[in-house]
């Protein structure tokens, strides 16, 4: 009888394990895009496209309602905001950080831009972004720069929304 030794027969089975989960992972990873919420054929989304869902944040910005620039935010988003302290994980946060955060009349410029498309349905625009502030008290001029993080999820309306905010000033230094 021509039997293989027992420690290659556990490095034959946990190698065919191996390659089975393997198979299995990127079968459900190839097929994932099927499904998506922005349908079969939906084209992929492009750079430009992405970089222009900041323009209409900027734009929500500039009109000083907290409840439009929030319209912009899912659900369960959870925005981590460059000049509060509190994680907001509500729509009722989200709309708190931004009646404060409106009144210095914030008027935003990218920077730096890195954006990854993750799926047709999920995308990160990630970089440097600089505020200029108008103080409501005294009129005087500020500039804060940041980096920030934008998770964005097309919804099955096909309206792109942010799922996670995350800005924070740059260190000095």
């Amino acid at each position: 009888m021509n039997r293989r030794p027992a420690r290659r027969r556990t490095a034959v089975a946990a190698t065919a394990v191996l390659a089975a989960g393997t198979f299995a992972l990127g079968a459900g990873v190839a097929g994932a895009d099927a499904g998506s919420k922005g349908g079969k054929h939906a084209k992929p989304v492009t750079r430009t496209q992405v970089l222009g869902l900041f323009d209409q944040w900027n734009a929500a910005l500039r009109t000083g309602d907290p409840n439009k620039v929030a319209d912009l935010y899912a659900k369960d988003a959870v925005l981590l905001p460059t000049v509060s302290n509190q994680v907001r994980t509500d729509r009722a946060g989200i709309v708190d950080y931004f009646e404060h955060f409106l009144q210095n009349k914030p008027k935003g410029t990218k920077t730096e831009s890195v954006v990854n498309v993750l799926d047709r349905d999920t995308v990160v625009d990630t970089g440097v972004y600089e505020f200029e502030l108008t103080d409501h008290d005294t009129g005087a001029k500020s500039t804060v720069k940041a980096r920030y993080t934008y998770a964005y999820e097309k919804q099955p309306n096909g309206k792109w929304l942010i799922v996670n905010h995350h800005s924070s000033k740059m260190p000095q230094g």
